[in-house]
């Protein structure tokens, strides 16, 4: 699935996935400096149960790599991923 990058104004971002026009999937984060405060993850009804709000994470984490920020969780699905995968341990915060 692809996400397109958004600026959503101030220190606002996304990754957003829409198709016919409707906002599917989506994760926002406001930057803090140098960090992403992962604040919002959004998966549609159609599409939940499908791992689309971990692949939302995952691109959030490359597009972090990239950068070389780091990431500090604040909703509630971040939290409880990085929680429970190793994986994204090189761009946490703490």
């Amino acid at each position: 699935m692809e996400f397109e990058f958004v600026d959503l104004g101030g220190e606002s971002y996304a990754f957003v996935n829409e198709q016919d026009g409707e906002e599917l999937a989506k994760i926002t984060w406001t930057m803090l400096g140098d960090v992403m405060a992962m604040d919002h993850t959004f998966v549609s009804e159609k599409l939940r149960g499908q791992g689309v709000a971990k692949q939302l994470l995952d691109r959030a984490a490359e597009y972090a790599r990239e950068q070389e920020y780091k990431m500090e969780p604040v909703c509630s699905y971040v939290v409880t991923a990085f929680e429970r995968y190793s994986e994204y341990d090189d761009v946490k915060t703490s």
